[in-house]
């Protein structure tokens, strides 16, 4: 029987529920090894075991190690301008918790058994089943890039399963707060000095008419508008000496159109703007100031996307307040269009386009909150089957003494008591 070369050996973990595995053997180099392979089912760690000894065998060293948060940092960079500023945070700050929860071992040590002992963490620590599921989701999509860069040969945490939580409601508005939050738009922009602030009631149609997100709307330049045509095209922005860089989110560039009625707005609105101002919704003081953080190297690229508008939504709020709406905020607006689609006939992959979604399960969401009238489809069905029960229930009650007669309902509905002869 040959000598094992690598030994596994086990300890119990500090919670007292599971165990930590350990490889101890003597390298090609004769120096003496333990290697943590933390916790993981027993079988898996015999692989691990077989996997090295294999590697000795033939005279191969493995690879070198690296710790997870030396992992992260390089695999970001590597990343690059693939994914945003904002995104590249979240993923380093999720990284940052996962690491201080399991530690900060070799990132070829991670197993499942550490995602899921991190997402109980989570949970008893009163997370959210969603924002646990974002977390694993950011975790996740890490260690994947190391599989697509072969350094990893599967991603450890591929089946994890994810906390149940309920899927949230899609909220829009009707169409009594669509008229009452214009009218409290535009009387909010006659009190205030249009220098500063954005012309509120004309985005807020917009962006019922188009279905455009906050980012595109606010990024939207003079030259994006086709007046001619009546149409709207979202595309990226470079960073230039008059705009700042912004990027389309999921889809490339579209066009989505407009009414007559809006494009007549639009072109009242330019009318009023001064020369030299190329953002259609960026008010002139607001875009003087955002140059000047630009100067004096102050803009980022996350600022493009969160901080156009200074307080846009404690600005929002006082309006929504002032049109009696209790609950909604921006994207209420883009979700409101969509329905409104979709009521009107377009087809789901039409919304889709116009939409800008990149996965069909986004839209079909929207789709499925039009089409849930499945209650009141079954109540008009059942009356309908059942349109007779109202005068049988107001028939008259056969006496005690004609009990062995019955109710005849003839063809007008009305109820009459028969004996067994057919006599009334």
């Amino acid at each position: 029987m040959n000598k094992k070369l690598v030994r596994l050996r086990m300890r119990p973990s500090r919670d007292g529920r599971s165990f930590t595995y350990f490889l101890d053997y003597v390298d090609t180099n004769g120096k003496r090894q333990r290697q943590s392979l933390g916790r993981m089912e027993k079988q898996r760690a015999e692989r691990e075991r077989a996997k090295v000894e294999r590697e000795l065998n033939m005279g191969v060293v493995s690879s070198e190690s690296m710790r997870l948060s030396e992992f992260v940092a390089e695999s970001l960079k590597k990343t690059g301008d693939q994914i945003r500023e904002s995104t590249r945070r979240e993923y380093a700050a999720t990284m940052r918790d996962f690491i201080s929860i399991v530690g900060d071992k070799d990132y070829q040590r991670v197993t499942l058994s550490d995602g899921e002992y991190y997402r109980q963490h989570c949970l008893d620590q009163g997370n959210s089943p969603a924002t646990v599921t974002k977390k694993l989701k950011e975790i996740k999509a890490i260690f994947q890039l190391a599989v697509k860069r072969k350094k990893l040969d599967e991603n450890p945490l591929a089946h994890i399963a994810k906390p149940k939580c309920p899927r949230t409601e899609i909220h829009t508005y009707t169409d009594d707060e669509c008229r009452r939050m214009v009218k409290a738009a535009r009387e909010f922009c006659s009190e205030a000095n249009m220098d500063n602030h954005l012309p509120w009631d004309l985005l807020i149609l917009v962006a019922l008419c188009t279905g455009l997100r906050r980012g595109e709307l606010l990024n939207c330049l003079w030259s994006d508008i086709d007046l001619g045509e009546e149409t709207i095209t979202i595309t990226s922005k470079d960073d230039t000496e008059t705009t700042w860089k912004w990027c389309i989110k999921d889809s490339d560039s579209r066009t989505v159109p407009l009414t007559s009625d809006l494009t007549q707005m639009l072109i009242e609105h330019q009318s009023r703007q001064s020369e030299g101002y190329p953002y259609v919704f960026v008010p002139s003081g607001r875009y003087d100031c955002i140059q000047q953080l630009r100067a004096g190297g102050k803009w980022t690229y996350c600022d493009s996307r969160t901080k156009v508008i200074a307080r846009f939504n404690r600005l929002l709020t006082k309006i929504l307040t002032r049109a009696g709406i209790k609950r909604g905020n921006f994207h209420d607006l883009r979700r409101t269009a969509i329905c409104n689609w979709f009521r009107e006939g377009l087809s789901e992959l039409e919304v889709m386009t116009l939409a800008g979604h990149t996965h069909f399960e986004t839209t079909h969401r929207y789709y499925l909150k039009v089409r849930d009238d499945s209650v009141a489809r079954a109540r008009k069905a059942s009356a309908q089957a059942l349109n007779w029960s109202g005068t049988l229930w107001r028939a008259p009650i056969p006496s005690s003494d004609t009990q062995d007669g019955h109710v005849d309902v003839n063809d007008s509905g009305n109820g009459s008591y028969v004996n067994d002869q057919g006599r009334p």
